[in-house]
């Protein structure tokens, strides 16, 4: 797997196992990042990956200009693997990852995040719950990636759907 944009595009990422983790496809990955970079500017921006899985999503954000990346993983197989890359670039970046649930995890956080990337386990059922943790965390767009439709809290605004075969981006916004 490669970052797919920005100062570190092309460098390869160790994936962990398929049976772990379910990593964003690049195309959707460079979509995700080209709308997103027409909506705001990432320099001086906080990113929160809520899911981790590969560490993707945070390295992608680094790449291309966001200042802060935080990123949680509960899967300790996943967690070592995403610790070990996210170490060739912690020494320059304000990169830190966080073992734990996301949902225990992200109410004990007391910072604000400019973006926040929710791609949980698909059909795992805590869409909701994780939107809910994040209001007191979310200080610009919430991006989540699902498969099937999920019901969107009524304090939350769709900004943008995008369809990719059979997985959905939709980002959002707070009222």
């Amino acid at each position: 797997m490669n970052i797919t944009g920005g100062i570190y595009n092309r460098q390869k990422i160790i994936a962990p196992d398929e049976n772990i983790t379910r990593p964003t496809l690049s195309k959707v990955r460079m979509s995700v990042f080209n709308t997103l970079g027409a909506m705001i500017d990432f320099h001086g921006k906080s990113f929160l990956d809520m899911y981790a899985g590969s560490g993707i999503m945070g390295l992608e954000a680094i790449s291309r200009g966001f200042e802060k990346v935080k990123a949680i993983e509960k899967n300790r197989k996943a967690f070592n693997i995403i610790k070990s890359n996210f170490s060739r670039y912690e020494k320059v970046h304000d990169l830190k990852l966080i073992y734990g649930d996301s949902l225990k995890v992200c109410p004990k956080i007391n910072e604000k995040f400019d973006v926040i990337y929710i791609d949980p386990p698909y059909f795992s059922g805590i869409y909701e719950n994780s939107l809910e943790v994040i209001k007191p965390l979310s200080d610009g767009i919430i991006i989540i990636e699902h498969v099937n439709n999920i019901k969107i809290l009524p304090e939350f605004t769709v900004l943008k759907q995008k369809q990719y075969s059979d997985k959905t981006i939709t980002f959002l916004k707070i009222q």
